[in-house]
C-alpha cells in the first residue's frame, strides 16, 4: 500500500504523516544464511544451522520485541501515564509518539512458521525497510542462528488498506476519483481523531 496525494490530497498526506499513524507489513524471513544487507539477495557473510528453532522459541523472542517496543512507545509518547488522559488515550488506542521517533514496533507476531521459512506481521512507527530487514536479521541472531528478508509487503499505511489499493490496470480518471471519494471520510474521521 503506497499513499499518493493529489491537489490539496497532498497537504492531506502532510497531515496524516503528522498524526504518526501505524503501518503494518507482513516480513517474510529464510533462518540459515547471513547476508550484507540482511535481504535474501545480499552478498553471504554467512550459512548457519537452523533446526533447533521451534514456532515457540520464535514467538518468544517476537513477545520480547514488542515489550521492548511498547516501553519505547510510552517514553516517547509524553504522556504522563498516571492521568485520566493517559487511560482515555490507551482505551482509543492512541498512544503514539507526537514528534519524530526512532523505529517502534507496536505489534509483532508469526503469521507462519516452516522451517526454514517464517512469515511475521509487524504494526510499526517511523520504520524503514531497511529497519524491517535488520530486525528479521536480530530474531536469526537471537536464535541462535541467523536469518535474511525475503519480503516486505506493506498491508497497511494508516487507514488505507490493501482493499484501497488500486492495481496498475485501475490507474485511470474514473477509478482514481472513485478511491478519492470512498477514503474522504475515513481521512477526514481520522485527521478529526487524532489531531
Amino acid at each position: 500500500v503506497s499513499v499518493l496525494g493529489i491537489g490539496h490530497g497532498n497537504k492531506l498526506l502532510t497531515d496524516l504523516y503528522n498524526c504518526h499513524l501505524t503501518k503494518v507489513y507482513t516480513v517474510g524471513g529464510l533462518f540459515g544464511k547471513a547476508t550484507d544487507d540482511f535481504s535474501d539477495t545480499g552478498k553471504l557473510v554467512e550459512k548457519t544451522t537452523f533446526d533447533h528453532i521451534t514456532r515457540e522459541k520464535l514467538e518468544r523472542i517476537l513477545a520480547v520485541i514488542q515489550g521492548t517496543n511498547h516501553k519505547a512507545l510510552l517514553m516517547h509518547s509524553n504522556i504522563d501515564m498516571k492521568t485520566q488522559e493517559a487511560y482515555e488515550l490507551a482505551v482509543k488506542g492512541l498512544i503514539r509518539p507526537m514528534e519524530k521517533s526512532p523505529p517502534i514496533i507496536t505489534a509483532i507476531r508469526c503469521l507462519q512458521f516452516t522451517l526454514p521459512e517464517f512469515q511475521l506481521e509487524i504494526h510499526c512507527l517511523h520504520e524503514t525497510q531497511q529497519y524491517l530487514r535488520k530486525i528479521v536479521h536480530e530474531i536469526g541472531l537471537e536464535l541462535k542462528s541467523s536469518a535474511v528478508c525475503t519480503q516486505v509487503r506493506r498491508v497497511r499505511d494508516g487507514v488505507f488498506t490493501v482493499d484501497d489499493a488500486l492495481l496498475r490496470t485501475q490507474w485511470n480518471l474514473q477509478s482514481i476519483q472513485k478511491a478519492i471519494w470512498d477514503c474522504q471520510l475515513k481521512v477526514k474521521t481520522e485527521l478529526e481523531k487524532t489531531l
